[in-house]
């Protein structure tokens, strides 16, 4: 079975590229700390004009849809609280916003975030965001099947690059809750 690196014919490790990618995603690589060696996580340089997962998958084979992996941001709302959470589902399903993320959350109403508000606040670009490098007070909600995947193409934090991580590294992200049913088909 092909892995995500297959897909690229480049692969460095993430903290060789430290100026590819934007400030809080490298700062998270210049000070991991998990189980997994940060020589595990890699990078990946990709055009931009194909950062979206349809288009990129297009063009590096359909397979690799299976091994990829997207990160949202949403927004709980609850009374006139609004906070703000990260979820990583694999490519080819959809974060269950309205019930998986709204009851974990606490919130009575939970929406994708408007994209300003995801940008603005993690300091990442629209199309690149990733789990590694977010603030530190959001929550980070992970699919199972993402935790349990040998690897995951994710985003850079920019629209140019991937990176290609463990599941379990993602796993251990600080703020992580793992859930089943998170990503639905």
């Amino acid at each position: 079975m092909p892995v995500p690196m297959d897909a690229f014919d480049e692969v460095r490790p993430a903290a060789a590229c430290l100026d590819l990618l934007t400030e809080p995603v490298a700062a998270a690589i210049r000070g991991w700390c998990g189980s997994v060696p940060v020589e595990e996580i890699r990078y990946v340089d990709t055009d931009p004009a194909i950062a979206d997962t349809d288009a990129l998958v297009e063009h590096h084979g359909r397979w690799l849809l299976e091994q990829s992996a997207n990160c949202v941001v949403v927004a709980g709302k609850r009374g006139g609280e609004v906070s703000l959470a990260a979820c990583v589902v694999l490519s080819h399903t959809r974060v269950d916003v309205n019930g998986v993320v709204r009851r974990q959350l606490g919130a009575r109403k939970a929406s994708f975030a408007p994209m300003d508000t995801a940008v603005g606040d993690s300091g990442m670009e629209y199309g690149g965001i990733t789990p590694i490098g977010l603030p530190a007070g959001w929550p980070l909600l992970v699919d199972a099947a993402v935790a349990d995947a040998p690897y995951v193409l994710i985003g850079s934090g920019g629209r140019r690059g991937k990176l290609i991580v463990p599941g379990k590294a993602l796993a251990e992200l600080p703020g992580v809750t793992v859930l089943a049913g998170l990503g639905v088909a």
